[in-house]
């Protein structure tokens, strides 16, 4: 058991990406939080003072502030499941946005004394899901995504599910969803 949070990048009324999440998230024990990119509409960081009022507002141990809540969540978590189509070799804008939000010195990571990120997250591992309508083969999102976990969060165990092909005239939609609701199925027996 554990802090589940969900950070859900769909867009599409019928995401087969949130098709395969949510039955990832059905394998997973614990309290559930989702955070809906599309809802939220996080603002893009355009401003240096927005920088600046975060730090201001850690030193003054205010880590209850709104400008803080996404970076506390992320940070208190237990697992992070991070579900995000794939688009144009990544993933939507807003995710990145997001993860601008998330990557707070002070919370989520610090530097050592030799400048080197040291990861303050409690949570132990990160599962990305996302399907493709072609072959996802440079994936810049999730491997942005993982860089970030090992290198800055200090969540060292990272996952990714995946359905690819989707959009390929002739390829069996079905079949390649349930080859990848198989597989997560197979890891779940070992979460």
């Amino acid at each position: 058991m554990g802090k589940i949070l969900f950070i859900n990048a769909c867009v599409r009324d019928e995401s087969r990406t949130m098709r395969l999440a949510r039955h990832l998230l059905s394998k997973l024990e614990g309290d559930m939080e989702e955070v809906n990119l599309a809802e939220e509409k996080i603002p893009v960081i355009d401003d240096w003072n927005v920088v600046l009022n975060r730090e201001s507002l850690l030193q003054a141990g205010r880590t209850d502030a709104p400008e803080l809540a996404h970076a506390c969540r992320f940070a208190s978590a237990d697992t992070i499941v991070i579900a995000a189509p794939y688009w144009d070799l990544a993933f939507p804008a807003m995710l990145k946005v997001y993860m601008e939000h998330v990557t707070v010195s002070g919370v989520t990571f610090r530097y050592s004394e030799e400048g080197i990120p040291v990861g303050m997250c409690r949570a132990r591992r990160m599962i990305y899901v996302m399907t493709s309508g072609g072959p996802a083969v440079m994936n810049f999102g999730h491997d942005y995504i993982d860089a970030l976990c090992r290198n800055f969060y200090g969540i060292r165990e990272t996952m990714l599910f995946k359905a690819e092909n989707l959009d390929i005239i002739g390829n069996d939609v079905e079949k390649i969803m349930a080859a990848a609701f198989a597989e997560i199925d197979e890891a779940a027996s070992k979460f």
